[in-house]
């Protein structure tokens, strides 16, 4: 592929078209943290975790949690490094490994960000997720496309508490209605800028 032209998607959102079905990609909305020659890597920001809460994970993790955090999901990250903890967060960004996303997001994975969480210190948006989703050189570009994904800029919409909503939601703030939006409707929408 030449990427000369080519815009990398670090800090943009992508969203699964109608037509990707699937558990694992379904309505899915993914930030993008990491895209380069190489391959891509996000975290899905719309599926809770089935199966671990934010006390389980702390409780493995041997972190002693001073808040109730009973109301915070985990979220599944994706099906890379299912057992790796990710924590996509706003402001601040001086934690440990902290991997700048965008002027408003960033990612961490480190021990000193899950302890301030769990002492009523970390910052004031976050999600918790296990795993992460990946693609290899060339893989994301092609499905985009292949009209699988649309993307846009990445925004606090990954905060937001209605998690059933955040593919609606992100697609709105883009000026696409969901109730009408169809992989159809979407042929001549033309995916991702720079591809040809």
């Amino acid at each position: 592929m030449n990427y000369e032209k080519y815009i990398f998607l670090n800090g943009h959102f992508i969203v699964a078209m109608p037509d990707l079905v699937g558990k694992d990609f379904e309505r899915s909305v993914i930030c993008i943290c990491e895209h380069t020659e190489e391959g891509a890597f996000g975290i899905i920001i719309n599926k809770i975790h089935q199966t671990h809460t934010v006390q389980n994970l702390f409780e493995e993790l041997n972190i002693k949690c001073k808040c109730n955090l009973s109301n915070i999901p985990i979220y599944t990250g994706g099906h890379v490094q299912v057992n790796e903890v990710f924590i996509l967060h706003g402001p601040p960004f001086d934690w440990v490994g902290c991997l700048p996303i965008n002027s408003s997001l960033a990612l961490c994975n480190t021990q000193d960000i899950l302890e301030a969480i769990a002492n009523g210190k970390g910052p004031k948006s976050y999600i918790i997720a296990l795993g992460s989703a990946g693609w290899g050189a060339g893989q994301l570009e092609n499905e985009i496309k292949e009209n699988l994904w649309l993307n846009f800029p990445a925004n606090s919409t990954a905060f937001h508490k209605n998690i059933e909503k955040k593919w609606d939601e992100v697609l709105k703030d883009n000026g696409i209605d969901p109730i009408i939006f169809s992989a159809n409707a979407c042929a001549n929408f033309g995916g991702l800028y720079g591809l040809s």
